[in-house]
């Protein structure tokens, strides 16, 4: 995969696997999200670690870590994909979204549903048979948003941090 478009109401938006030089941009639009805000560190050696991890991300082909430009070619959208063979399901392939990020001055204007959407696409080319994701309990309007698409919230997750 090189890169596809998204149109949406007059402008264009390039979605493409990111690259090493949008680490610091990516990691910018996590940031900027209050509930997570504290995670991100911007010392030399919290930007080390996550240079490792995008090489260990992108190494890895069942990895895809998205970035979607912006007209003037900013990161205005991120988001993870995983794919995971399991023996579940007939042996189905599962395709997990992670880390959904849409920069706020473009909130409202369907880029979230269209990047979602896009996605699906990449699990369906892959043969996955199922797609899921996880979002913070806190998060009544990101709830109400994957509802729309047609997420079905059927199952409660669990965290252990070590």
């Amino acid at each position: 995969m090189t890169s596809d478009r998204i149109d949406l109401s007059g402008e264009t938006y390039l979605v493409r696997r990111a690259h090493k030089e949008d680490v610091h941009d990516i990691v910018a639009l996590l940031a900027a999200d209050s509930m997570r805000a504290s995670e991100f560190g911007s010392s030399e050696a919290d930007q080390a670690g996550y240079v490792s991890a995008f090489e260990a991300i992108d190494a890895d082909p069942a990895q895809m870590l998205v970035a979607v430009e912006g007209a003037d070619g900013g990161i205005v959208g991120t988001m993870q994909l995983t794919f995971i063979p399991g023996l579940s399901r007939g042996g189905a392939t599962r395709m997990q979204i992670e880390a959904v990020r849409v920069a706020d001055e473009e909130r409202g204007n369907g880029l979230g549903s269209a990047m979602i959407r896009w996605a699906i696409d990449r699990a369906r080319e892959r043969g996955a048979r199922l797609v899921q994701l996880t979002s913070d309990a806190r998060r009544a309007d990101a709830h109400r948003f994957y509802d729309r698409l047609g997420f079905d919230a059927s199952h409660v997750g669990f965290k252990l941090f070590l």
